[in-house]
């Protein structure tokens, strides 16, 4: 049974903050922002970007696109951050109410940056194993760039975080831009490295927590964390890569196109070598930066846009994220017949 994309929407807020700009707060060279971390700019969320809300206009986006209602969506699938309008609170179900998908019914996930690699496995098998659900929606948003503190050196790696939101429509039966198979690694080793300190049950949020800024991200052992990634971090994301692809039987040969994280350029480039990939089969993404699991959708967008991407190409979604987890998809773009 095949389950293929249907759709995608995105929405990037209107405001940006320029790599001189993040230079000047974080007191470094420029170069080491816009060349060694790549990053020329990146959008920031307006007064009215709120996490789940950017996830829900480009559900609309995507439901126009498909030429489909909220009427049409079976299930609905929140792929944005925990950091989201309220601290307890459903966004699926926001997002469905939005939609007007009345019919369908949601629940949220995460998986960090790897949320929507994640979902996009997690939907597929449920199409196959239900036989009332034939249209999905997965849909979020991201504004984790709120939580960094540009003057923590401790979270330099994440001074890429930007704001947006994405969505996908999924449909079983579609033949076209069809979702192969999924690998995904977890490693609990950095289960506790990167997070925020405050505001959960060890750390209730004080006028103290408030006063002393701890209610940002933070790196708990940054020495540790980097020699243990440095160790794994390129290995597991090639390897998620190549057992995505034989899953799906395919080869790195095949490739036409790899929808990559933002990461540091040389980091990009790498796996590109590795692969024995060109530049022009991805999109580095110095303009948007890290708007964590929403890239690989926005990398998809801007490479259909682009003529990056043809009937019967071999496409591959990937992610990392902080916990630390790893993922990749291999999808069959367009018809899958070359024509």
């Amino acid at each position: 049974m095949s389950v293929g994309i249907l759709s995608t929407g995105i929405y990037l807020p209107e405001t940006y903050i320029t790599g001189k700009e993040i230079a000047q707060k974080a007191g470094l060279p420029i170069s080491v922002v816009e060349d060694k971390m790549g990053l020329k700019r990146k959008p920031i969320p307006g007064p009215e970007d709120h996490t789940c809300e950017m996830g829900i206009k480009a559900a609309h986006m995507a439901l126009e696109e498909a030429g489909l209602t909220g009427k049409d969506i079976d299930l609905v699938i929140y792929i944005g951050e925990e950091y989201k309008e309220y601290p307890l609170w459903t966004a699926a179900i926001k997002t469905q109410e939005a939609i007007g998908a009345h019919h369908a019914w949601g629940f949220d996930t995460a998986l960090r940056c790897g949320t929507t690699i994640m979902a996009l496995k997690l939907a597929k098998s449920l199409m196959e194993t239900d036989d009332d659900i034939n249209t999905v929606l997965l849909a979020g948003g991201y504004r984790n760039g709120d939580l960094i503190d540009y003057e923590n050196e401790r979270t330099r790696f994440m001074f890429n975080l930007g704001a947006g939101g994405g969505a996908i429509v999924l449909q079983k039966g579609l033949k076209k831009n069809r979702i192969l198979d999924s690998y995904i690694m977890t490693d609990g080793s950095f289960s506790e490295d990167v997070v925020v300190t405050a505001g959960g049950t060890k750390n209730p949020i004080t006028k103290k927590v408030l006063d002393e800024g701890t209610y940002r991200l933070d790196v708990l052992d940054p020495v540790g964390m980097k020699k243990r990634l440095e160790q794994k971090s390129m290995d597991n994301f090639l390897s998620v890569i190549r057992k995505s692809l034989h899953k799906s039987g395919k080869n790195e040969s095949d490739i036409s196109y790899i929808a990559m994280l933002h990461m540091k350029k040389s980091a990009h480039t790498y796996v590109l070598n590795s692969l024995g990939l060109t530049e022009d089969q991805s999109i580095y993404l110095e303009e948007y930066g890290h708007i964590g699991q929403i890239d690989q959708i926005l990398s998809l967008r801007l490479a259909a846009e682009q003529g990056k991407i043809h009937h019967g190409d071999v496409v591959i979604l990937v992610s990392a994220g902080i916990g630390y987890a790893w993922g990749a998809t291999t999808i069959v773009w367009g018809n899958g017949d070359g024509n």
